[in-house]
């Protein structure tokens, strides 16, 4: 499953430009604000899981952070993302790996997920992505995770999807983790359509 995957986004970077996909966003707004309640500072840690080429994480070095992780399945996007990021791309650490097999090396202070965990649609697949979030995650660490909302897309990318409130996004990720805030929004695709998402940011409990 980890090899089709791979080979599903590798298609899918190869052949489309950034403006081309669906969840092209020219600013991470959303994203940037909870970051900023979750009170990230310079020397933050953060992690940015299914980065794809977001613009996210080079907004993040040009605040200053200098402890900047970009996770992605697809080493094309992630070349893509180096090429598009240029100088800061030095500043930042490139991870190519599937989130359900991978083994987290250290912990962070913030991991942020924009569209990739609804992309799980297996419960063994979200339940290894919840473990590597543990493991990666330390307590009084940050997780902000958005995906489709209930009334969101039931495909996207040719995929099956699995759509959250932040009740059910809750339970998945399961004991130890406490919602702080959430955020609806209504995402415009490059070509105008309307798809809505939600943003949950929780708190890992623990010292």
């Amino acid at each position: 499953m980890s090899k089709d995957r791979a080979g599903h986004w590798e298609k899918v970077y190869g052949e489309k430009g950034e403006t081309q996909l669906s969840w092209h966003q020219g600013d991470p707004a959303i994203s940037l604000e909870l970051c900023e309640l979750a009170g990230i500072t310079k020397s933050s840690g953060v992690i940015d899981i299914g980065a794809g080429t977001s613009c996210f994480d080079a907004r993040l070095i040009a605040r200053g952070l200098a402890d900047v992780t970009v996770f992605d399945l697809s080493a094309t996007a992630i070349e893509g993302a180096r090429r598009q990021i240029g100088k800061l791309s030095d500043a930042i650490n490139w991870v190519v790996a599937d989130i359900t097999n991978w083994t987290p090396g250290r912990t962070y202070d913030l991991w942020h997920d924009r569209a990739a965990f609804h992309f799980l649609v297996d419960q063994k697949d979200r339940d290894a992505y919840v473990n590597r979030l543990r493991r990666a995650l330390h307590p009084g660490g940050h997780v902000i995770i958005a995906t489709f909302a209930p009334d969101g897309p039931e495909k996207c990318s040719g995929l099956p999807t699995f759509r959250y409130d932040r009740e059910s996004l809750g339970c998945t990720l399961g004991k130890g983790f406490s919602l702080v805030t959430h955020r609806r929004d209504i995402h415009h695709t490059p070509w105008g359509s309307p798809q809505s998402f939600q943003y949950s940011l929780f708190l890992r409990q623990g010292q």
